[in-house]
């Protein structure tokens, strides 16, 4: 994928079923994009009949995005999704996912749900090689919320997602797009931003969830009134987080989408017309981006990162010591045990009295 505006893109050319259907034989290399750019048109329906959880955004040339608020662990927001791409034959997809979390869209449904379940030492060096001591920690614990859902519901997160990347497959001309901000920034803000008390409140809340979850209640987070309440809720009790997690991506998905929906060029002559864009995002960020969509934005400063604190490189410092402490306690411990069984062997204590330093 290219990297284009701090979006991922990714050109999905038309289904094989397409070209091989509309293309009458002899056609030159323009005329076949010019019919298959003719195809997607007559698709495209000028007033869709659209899923209710779709919000209808436009830019000042025209374009149009249609905002499809989904439930992560939802099968209806999948089909949501899939009405939609359908529907209005999009010029670009744009998805809540960022570059670090784009290989949800290629693994198959059962080996999702393997991954999700199973957090182990490997993921945990990765998460805090990737993101930092702190922000690492912090992402194995969300990742722990996120296997406790995936184990209530037998469903692997990301379904909407994968589904939109199959539908904008079959699209002439539809590019894909990752519109959310690379999510170690996202971690390292969201760290930097809170206390040392509210960090272990936080941890020892995540640490804990157990609550039981249901399909209805994952159903229930499309309804944007129960969403809006949730999130005061969280606002009450985490303002920072509730920022840098929620409010400042709303902000980049804004951005995101808005360079999606600049003019296209259509064939024969690329003149320039105005865009279709079905953005894909959680419903907790719909009214987000609906209150940032004419207003102006500042991409850089969401996008900084505050060098680490002392406190934090004391913290870091400390648990390497410790860890190293363990590790050497370990090796100590086992090389004893060890060196116990090697001299236990038969062979090694018949050549002992070989080896002893003769008296004199």
């Amino acid at each position: 994928m290219d990297q284009d505006n701090n979006s991922e893109e990714d050109s999905v050319g038309p289904s094989e079923d397409d070209s091989q259907s509309s293309f009458p034989l002899g056609l030159s290399d323009s005329e076949a994009v010019e019919v298959l750019w003719q195809v997607r048109s007559q698709r495209r329906q000028k007033d869709p009949e659209l899923p209710e959880t779709v919000t209808r955004l436009t830019t000042p040339e025209g374009s149009i995005v249609y905002l499809v608020g989904t439930a992560h662990f939802s099968d209806s927001s999948k089909k949501d999704v899939a009405t939609t791409i359908q529907a209005v034959q999009p010029d670009v997809v744009v998805v809540e996912l960022c570059q670090y979390r784009v290989s949800m869209l290629k693994m198959d449904e059962k080996t999702l749900l393997k991954e999700a379940k199973d957090i182990n030492l490997e993921k945990v060096q990765q998460a805090i090689k990737q993101n930092g001591m702190m922000s690492g920690l912090m992402q194995i614990l969300l990742l722990k919320v996120s296997a406790h859902i995936t184990e209530q519901l037998g469903m692997a997160p990301g379904g909407e997602f994968r589904e939109a990347f199959k539908e904008a497959g079959k699209v002439p001309f539809c590019k894909f797009h990752l519109g959310d901000r690379p999510i170690p920034v996202t971690f390292k803000r969201a760290i930097a931003a809170l206390s040392l008390w509210q960090k272990a409140r936080l941890a020892w809340g995540l640490c804990f969830l157990s609550d039981p979850i249901s399909k209805e209640d994952v159903e229930k987070c499309k309804q944007k009134d129960l969403l809006e309440q949730t999130m005061s809720e969280m606002i009450g009790e985490f303002p920072a987080l509730h920022r840098t997690i929620v409010a400042e991506r709303d902000i980049y998905l804004t951005h995101t989408l808005r360079q999606a929906a600049r003019c296209v060029e259509a064939p024969p002559h690329a003149e320039k017309v105005p865009a279709v864009v079905v953005g894909v995002v959680g419903m907790g960020h719909v009214s987000g981006i609906e209150r940032n969509w004419e207003k102006e934005l500042n991409i850089s400063e969401i996008m900084s990162v505050a060098p680490p604190s002392r406190l934090g490189i004391v913290m870091r410092t400390m648990l390497k010591v410790a860890m190293w402490g363990l590790l050497g306690y370990a090796c100590y411990r086992a090389s004893k045990g060890m060196g116990r069984v090697i001299l236990s062997l038969p062979t090694v204590r018949s050549l002992l009295p070989d080896i002893r330093t003769p008296s004199c």
